[in-house]
């Protein structure tokens, strides 16, 4: 009898697809099969592919590109459909992929069709479970298999989430990855074995008889079925894994851009045959497993080198300042590198004064950070030298517009500035003289924990001008209060500006008046979301631009239970818009006055004695606010001071006058106010006390007595 007559009888075709020409050669029972012309022949491919479920093709691509790459059996089950895509007949598909065609890709398909009997629908067996169930669990496990792989953001997590992973029917009871290192194979982690069972393999040659070298040296999985299989094929390493009592293994290749970075094994208590499911669902997890490694290698070693970079450009705050407690926070945005231009610092100066110096380079890239770590190093050695704050900005803005220089070959080094703030700090005194080149001012909390913005005199943005000018501003800390100094990636975060920003920060400030080290913790964490790491306090996770904060609190006891609460400000004669920043810094000193009508008024007197001053004295103006007494009944006293002797004089304006109601206020809203002479000047200052709605009638002062004088 013919061998086509055997095969006829038996339902069984021969089939040869040649995926280069796009041909298949089909026998008659294979025609039939397929529900084509039953006579032998060759079909195009399109012809047979629309007569498979479109579904089984799927499957039937992925197992043979499985066994194309092992070099083994490609078996499945296929569903034959008709023009309607009405289920005919199931087949059973074994086929050998050889090489062929010029292709790389191509490989020509021989094997045989047989058809199948399966269940009627409503009917039991194994074989709708296998075909159906088993299909449709592997998909879903698939699904959550590769998604949890693509959230683990480290290698230890990656790993975490491969051990947890229940395969659909077969799930391993031990899993280890291999990897390598030289000529030599190590375990990168492990489930279902204890520490001292990786002696044996956790420093291997490569050229050892053992599967996950194999693999590691050829690139092709191994699969183990049984226990004999093991012994015959690794008789030298066959003692080590016999150990464990497993029956089956499975060893993978983890590969990523066509090179092998290790191995995956998979071991199981209960006999596994490895059918092409089974290897496909493997492989799939494999090369998944591989990609994740990949990444979360990749994010290990950028970790560790924003880390080290961190160390290297970022100082730590040193010895302790006499009569002040510092701290501080740096936190790297959350992309690349998790490096940026951010940074602090505390200098030494020979005067025995002590600099604090907080920046922002622009960008949030290496570029960024090496600029930052350049600047840095500029900063130190101008303090050291002995500059004014003015002087050291001044010059820091030549450098930095040196480096940044139009025409430079490096298109990433072009149109960069920082924004700074430069504090020279005396220990003894309290006194801050700051220089500010673009960046947010500095916040004032006093003792009573009132958290004030301090208007700074301010330039512009180092290396925007080679010969930029930047006025000081001094500023008096008195005891038990705090300066904080912050890059503008603590307020304008979450869609916020300076103002709703800073509206964020306050209450936080202002609670938070103990332990400076869990203020600065604090502020992180509202802003960033909870700590993870540390530089020289948490970091956080969740960032959208970089941010550095310093804090500095002179220490001293009070003098009073009461606690005073103060706020200064320069108004120049060129600047008249500082009226608003004077009236602004009042109505936050002010914030929890009892009275909104008095705050009002205080308001509308400070603008009405400042205005005065711009407009009848040829000198600056200098505010100084000052809230003394327990909340409820306290205080309030300005003082605002001129270089000028003329006094201010009482007029009464008619209806449509523009001015000459300064004083009449005056006696109209303030509880007292006055006059008083500071050697070439004078000072004028009124009180409003807290809880008092009716003004009493007060005394009018004397202006005699100041022209004595």
């Amino acid at each position: 009898m013919r061998t086509e007559d055997v095969l006829a009888a038996t339902a069984t075709g021969l089939w040869r697809w040649d995926n280069g020409a796009g041909t298949v050669t089909l026998d008659a029972e294979a025609a039939r099969l397929l529900e084509l012309p039953p006579k032998p022949g060759v079909f195009r491919e399109s012809e047979v592919r629309s007569r498979f479920h479109p579904v089984d093709w799927n499957e039937i691509a992925g197992v043979i590109g499985l066994a194309v790459a092992e070099g083994t059996l490609a078996e499945a089950r296929l569903r034959i459909v008709d023009d309607s895509g009405r289920v005919l007949r199931t087949v059973r598909s074994r086929s050998k992929p050889v090489p062929g065609g010029e292709g790389d890709g191509d490989y020509v398909l021989v094997g045989t069709l047989q058809e199948v009997a399966e269940p009627r629908p409503g009917a039991g067996g194994s074989g709708t479970a296998i075909t159906g169930d088993w299909r449709r669990s592997r998909e879903a496990f698939l699904l959550d298999a590769g998604r949890a792989l693509a959230e683990a953001g480290s290698t230890t997590e990656v790993l975490r989430v491969a051990y947890s992973l229940s395969m659909p029917g077969f799930s391993p009871d031990g899993l280890a990855v291999f990897g390598v290192e030289g000529e030599r194979l190590t375990i990168v982690g492990q489930h279902g074995h204890s520490l001292s069972d990786e002696g044996p393999f956790s420093d291997m040659p490569l050229d050892t008889d053992y599967p996950a070298t194999e693999v590691v040296r050829t690139g092709r999985a191994i699969y183990l079925p049984t226990p004999d299989d093991y012994r015959s094929r690794y008789p030298a390493t066959w003692p080590m894994a016999r150990q464990f009592g497993r029956r089956s293994w499975a060893f993978l290749p983890l590969t990523v851009s066509g090179r092998t970075m290790g191995t995956w094994m998979a071991g199981f208590r209960h006999p596994v045959s490895f059918s092409p499911d089974e290897r496909s669902v493997l492989t799939t997890v494999a090369r998944m497993l591989a990609q994740a490694l990949a990444r979360a290698g990749a994010a290990d070693t950028e970790r560790e080198l924003s880390l080290g970079l961190q160390r290297t450009m970022m100082p730590s705050l040193g010895p302790g300042i006499p009569g002040m407690t510092v701290a501080a926070r740096y936190v790297p945005t959350g992309g690349g590198l998790q490096v940026g231009g951010d940074w602090y610092d505390l200098i030494p100066l020979p005067s025995g004064r002590i600099a604090l110096v907080i920046g922002d380079v622009q960008g949030h890239d290496v570029r960024a950070a090496g600029l930052m770590g350049q600047l840095r190093i500029a900063l130190r050695a101008y303090a050291s030298e002995g500059h004014r704050p003015d002087a050291v900005l001044a010059r820091a803005s030549r450098f930095l517009s040196g480096l940044t220089a139009p025409g430079d070959d490096d298109e990433g080094t072009a149109a960069r500035f920082a924004t700074c703030l430069y504090a020279e700090a005396d220990p003894e005194s309290g006194v801050l003289d700051i220089a500010r080149a673009g960046h947010p001012d500095p916040v004032v909390m006093t003792a009573d924990g009132t958290a004030v913005v301090r208007q700074t005199e301010g330039g512009l943005p180092l290396g925007v001008e080679a010969d930029a000018d930047y006025p000081t501003t001094r500023i008096v800390m008195e005891p038990g209060e705090t300066i904080m100094l912050c890059t503008d990636g603590l307020i304008e975060t979450g869609g916020h500006d300076l103002a709703t920003g800073w509206a964020r920060l306050r209450p936080i400030l202002e609670r938070h008046t103990g332990d400076l080290e869990k203020l600065a913790d604090a502020l992180v964490q509202a802003v960033h979301g909870p700590g993870s790491h540390y530089t020289t306090g948490p970091l956080a996770d969740r960032r959208e631009d970089d941010v550095a904060v310093l804090l500095l609190r002179r220490e001293g006891s009070v003098a009073q239970p009461s606690v005073s609460r103060r706020t200064a400000l320069t108004i120049a004669q060129a600047e008249p818009e500082r009226i608003s920043a004077a009236r602004g810094l009042l109505r936050e000193l002010l914030h929890d006055w009892a009275d909104p009508d008095q705050v009002d008024a205080a308001v509308l007197l400070l603008s009405e004695v400042a205005t005065n001053v711009l407009v009848h004295t040829d000198g600056d103006a200098f505010m100084v606010a000052r809230a003394t007494g327990s909340p409820g009944e306290r205080c309030l006293r300005v003082d605002v001071a001129d270089g000028s002797d003329e006094l201010p004089h009482k007029r009464r304006p008619g209806e449509m006058a523009s001015s000459g109601r300064g004083l009449v206020l005056m006696e109209m809203l303030a509880h007292k106010w006055g006059v008083d002479p500071r050697g070439a000047g004078k000072s004028i200052w009124f009180e409003l006390n807290e809880g008092e709605g009716e003004r009493p009638e007060p005394a009018a002062p004397d202006l005699d007595a100041f022209e004595d004088l």
